[in-house]
């Protein structure tokens, strides 16, 4: 069976059966013809640079536990990516920023509970006094000479 986290018809409770649709194997109910399409996480970065340093957190939950990244996080249902980028770097760092740029979007589920996409956006802090939080326990600026162990690809690619 696909990865699924539906086993039953949320309509009406019948066993799913995986069927060809739409080009690939999906959950289908044979009862009412419901068909599960998953939906792809998305989650956002931020770059965000002071003296030519770029601003990272270090990483307090597996995977990568103890790496450094973007301040990132998942975009909520309904919730303007932008406004979730800012919202992840205040969460993370304490540092209210602005959005100056969209730099990337990236696909590619790293792990098992990551994102599927990857929409980065470059930032500027308007205000705040920096401090680890959330899911962060420290965050520094580094130049990019000299960057700590690295969580993501994703973190990678964004800073090659």
């Amino acid at each position: 069976m696909p990865d699924s986290e539906y086993k039953y018809c949320p309509r009406c409770g019948s066993k799913l059966w995986i069927e060809e649709r739409f080009g690939r194997p999906r959950p289908v109910c044979p009862q009412c013809g419901w068909i599960y399409f998953a939906d792809p996480k998305v989650a956002v970065a931020v770059l965000v640079e002071r003296d030519d340093k770029i601003l990272l957190v270090r990483r307090v939950n597996d995977p990568y536990r103890g790496f450094w990244t973007l301040p990132a996080g998942f975009v909520d249902a309904g919730e303007d990516p932008s406004a979730a980028a800012v919202r992840e770097c205040l969460e993370e760092t304490g540092l209210h920023i602005r959005i100056v740029k969209l730099l990337d979007v990236l696909e590619g589920q790293e792990h098992p509970r990551g994102a599927h996409i990857l929409i980065a956006y470059q930032g500027e802090i308007v205000a705040g006094e920096p401090a680890p939080g959330d899911d962060a326990d420290e965050l520094g600026f580094f130049s990019r000479q000299a960057l700590p162990p690295l969580a993501f690809v994703s973190t990678n690619k964004l800073l090659s």
